[in-house]
């Protein structure tokens, strides 16, 4: 299994370099850290005595990668789960927060279980999660990414601004999509003529 530092590096090299994007809710970011998880941790990088956009330019790739396993791996507890589930949580909670964990829940929900749905993984959540994965584990994580992506379209369903990461100009899937797919087994990613159906009501 890869380690978690190696999946750090997986996810830093998705999310590229310095984007300001004006319809990211995150606002400025790098590396996939955004300015306001800068602020959060207290990181000023540039010594100034401010956080702000010169802190998140100055973070380099190994500065990420260290925040990501800290912060978004071992204090959500994603370690917790079972192995299987363990990228794809720690992928999304870096892209979504607690939501990648809420997507968990409602699925284990969905399967029989009952649990509240926070967004924190504690022991029930963690043993919910180890039961579902018995029967086949391997479907589990193909089920997650599966929620994962009817999240994300979701998301863009309701947020028109968010739409362009999940459908590209050309009417193709979206980055939000295509790293949704990257945890799903291909039989179970969508088609282009799906995907174009899925997404034909949007503007």
């Amino acid at each position: 299994m890869r380690s978690v530092h190696d999946i750090a590096k997986e996810i830093v090299a998705r999310e590229g370099g310095f984007v300001n994007d004006p319809d990211d809710p995150g606002g400025a970011t790098n590396h996939g850290v955004t300015l306001g998880t800068l602020r959060r941790l207290g990181l000023d990088l540039t010594g100034d005595g401010r956080v702000d956009e010169a802190d998140v330019r100055r973070l380099d790739r190994a500065e990420a990668e260290r925040i990501f396993v800290e912060h978004y791996f071992r204090r959500p507890r994603i370690a917790d789960l079972p192995e299987v589930l363990q990228p794809s949580v720690f992928d999304m909670y870096v892209n979504a927060g607690g939501n990648a964990v809420k997507v968990l829940q409602h699925l284990l929900n969905e399967m029989g279980g009952d649990l509240v749905v926070d967004g924190a993984i504690g022991p029930v959540t963690a043993a919910a999660a180890h039961r579902a994965a018995v029967p086949d584990a391997g479907l589990l994580a193909d089920a997650y990414g599966i929620a994962r992506r009817n999240y994300y379209y979701a998301l863009a369903d309701a947020r028109p601004a968010s739409r362009k990461y999940a459908r590209r100009r050309d009417g193709g899937k979206g980055g939000w999509i295509l790293r949704a797919e990257e945890f799903i087994s291909p039989r179970f990613h969508l088609g282009e003529a799906e995907h174009r159906a899925r997404t034909a009501a949007w503007a």
